[in-house]
């Protein structure tokens, strides 16, 4: 059997990917920083959710926050990350507005 280990790190950033809010989310971060207030406005989701998306792709380390007073503002960590997702969106990327 050929080594996995390999496929241990991609496997992990498709995971956290694979979910539609989040790959959402990563999308609309590809070119510029963003809080949760912007992005439960843009996506139509309760606080809640969208925080819970955020908190398994900063887990994954896909997504960072900068604490601004008393917002935290989001971007892609993942330069590999921002690779992958304009390959699977092509021309579809979401931005926050």
């Amino acid at each position: 059997m050929k080594e996995t280990s390999k496929y241990e790190e991609p496997a992990r950033l498709l995971k956290a990917l694979a979910h539609p809010t989040r790959l959402c989310i990563v999308a609309g971060l590809m070119n510029d920083s963003c809080n949760v207030n912007k992005m439960k406005e843009c996506l139509e989701l309760p606080q809640s959710t969208v925080s819970q998306q955020l908190a398994i792709l900063r887990a994954q380390g896909i997504v960072d926050g900068v604490r601004h007073g008393t917002e935290v503002f989001y971007k892609v960590a993942d330069e590999k990350v921002k690779e992958l997702v304009k390959v699977l969106l092509e021309d579809d990327l979401v931005v926050f507005k």
